[in-house]
This record gives C-alpha cells, structure tokens and sequence, in this order.
C-alpha cells in the first residue's frame, strides 16, 4: 500500500507568505509519512501524520482549494493508516470526514479528483470487508480461547503459551471492532498468564504492554494511563536492549503527547470545514435547485 499524493498547485501562494510555508512544510511531511508507510511503519507514520495535521490548523484560509486538496489526502493516508493498525472504527470515522470534504472537491474539478474518490471508496469497501471478517474470526478465537482455558485450568502447562496469544489476538480483534475498553481484559489476562508462565518481565510481556497502551491510547481518557504503563516498561526494554521495543514505546509516548495537545481549535478546524461544505450545500440549493425550506431542512439533517 502506498500513501495517496495529488500534487499541489503552490504558485497561487506568495512564497514569503506563512500559508506557503505550512503547505511546503506539509508536502516534506507527506513524503516522509508516504516512505514510512512504505515500510510499515505506521506507529510512525501516524505520529508524523499527527504532527502534520496539527500544522495545519494555522492555515489562514480553511476554503483554499489547494488547502482542501492536501487536507483530504492527509485524511485519506490517516484512514488508511489505521487501517492498517486494525482501527476500523476510527478508520471509517476518518472516511467519513473525507467524503464530506472530497465530495465537494470532486463537483469542483472531476478530472482531478475522480480518481481519488474511486481509491476512496475503494478503502471503504476494505475496512467493510475486514471488519466483517474480524468479526467472523473473533467468534473462532473466543472459542478457541474457552478450550485453552480448560487446557491450563486441568494442568497442560504447554497450553499456557498458545492461551496467551489466543488471548492477544482476541483483544486485537475486539479492538478492531472499537470495544477499546472490553478489548484491555483480554489483553489483561494475556500479560498476567504471560508473567505467571515465565515468571519475569520479557520481550513478550514488554510487546502486550506495549500493544495494551496502543489500546488506550485510543481512548481520551486512558491515555495518561497508557503512558504510565509504557513508562512503566521502557526500564525492561532498556535493559534487555532491545531497541525496537525502545523505540516503540518512545513512539507512542509521542504520539500520546501529540493527541492530548489537541484544544478545542481542533474541533474547531474540522468543524469549520464541515459547516463550510454544509454552508455551500444549501447556497448552491437555494441559488441552483430552489428547494423549499422543509426539503433544505431534510439535507441540512442529513449532511450534518
């Protein structure tokens, strides 16, 4: 999978000007996060992504076209990107501010965006399928799971190890569904069965803790939490030396930074952009179809 990049067009800017700056800025970011994602790295290249977006919010004009063009692309990527973490449902949230932003895009100039809408619904019908997928597999794991419960519950202490990853996957998959909260307890029991079996803190218990965080960081009011947990295992990964791992939960801790640094002029950014889609919408209903106020009503529901 490669990053989505439509070229922008920069020459309408004044190259002193800030808003040119955000935007050069932007396109460095973007070929990073694109070689990131390139070689999966995508804790990374969502915590670039983050960083990116944050820059954004300082861009003067929220209704500049090249501003729209960069920003849809941006949220393409983040889509694709959780997608790629098994996010479905912060995926399809991210899809569904982008149609409503590459929707307008699209009746503006067709030849330059329909492209780009088609990958877009493309991606949608992958997380559709995934999700169901997940769902499917989710079933066969909680049973799976129910079988090697009674396996270590009778004595076979060889069932322990395959119990554990039994258990991570099921709080990998309950995650993907977005039941954050249901999917730590699985993740729970899997370190706590882990720990009892090696009777110590090593790669395995560090990588479910770490995965454990990623869980919580998904959730506004675990995050402190997770960066609790993550510092709590940095002194593990330090002194088993291993520097993934390390560098992991540095990422993370990152990018945990980056997300509590959200104020309310995030809300505000992409609240602006929906009620300026919205707000168009109606101007060229009332200017072009004449439609009556109970029908504006009806679509004013509907794209809100």
């Amino acid at each position: 999978m490669s990053a989505i990049n439509i070229p922008l067009d920069l020459n309408q800017f004044d190259k002193k000007s800030a808003d040119y700056n955000i935007l050069c800025l932007a396109e460095q970011s973007r070929q990073a996060i694109a070689s990131l994602i390139d070689e999966e790295r995508y804790m990374d290249a969502l915590e670039r992504t983050i960083s990116m977006m944050r820059d954004l919010r300082e861009f003067s004009d929220f209704e500049n076209r090249e501003f729209r063009t960069l920003f849809a692309t941006t949220l393409f990527n983040l889509a694709e990107i959780h997608f790629r973490l098994n996010d479905f449902k912060q995926s399809e949230k991210e899809l569904e501010t982008l149609f409503k932003v590459l929707g307008r895009l699209v009746k503006e100039d067709a030849e330059r965006y329909g492209e780009f809408h088609i990958l877009a619904m493309e991606l949608a019908a992958r997380i559709i399928r995934s999700r169901k997928k997940a769902i499917e597999l989710l079933v066969k794991e909680k049973l799976n799971t129910e079988a090697l419960y009674e396996k270590v519950n009778a004595g076979i202490t060889s069932a322990t190890d395959r119990l554990v990853e039994s258990l991570r996957k099921v709080g990998e998959l309950v995650a993907a569904s977005g039941a954050y909260k249901e999917a730590l307890k699985f993740y729970a029991e899997a370190v706590k069965f882990s720990k009892t079996n090696s009777g110590k803190i090593g790669r395995l218990e560090i990588k479910l803790t770490i995965e454990m965080a990623e869980v919580m960081s998904r959730v506004k009011s675990m995050r402190q939490r997770a960066k609790r947990l993550l510092a709590a295992v940095l002194p593990h990964a330090i002194a088993l030396e291993i520097i993934e791992l390390e560098e992991e939960i540095m990422a993370l801790m990152d990018m945990i930074d980056k997300l509590e640094d959200q104020p309310s002029r995030w809300k505000s950014f992409i609240n602006s952009l929906s009620y300026s889609n919205l707000k168009s919408y109606i101007t060229s209903k009332t200017e072009g179809d004449k439609v009556t106020d109970g029908e504006e009503d009806k679509e004013c529901d509907k794209d809100a």
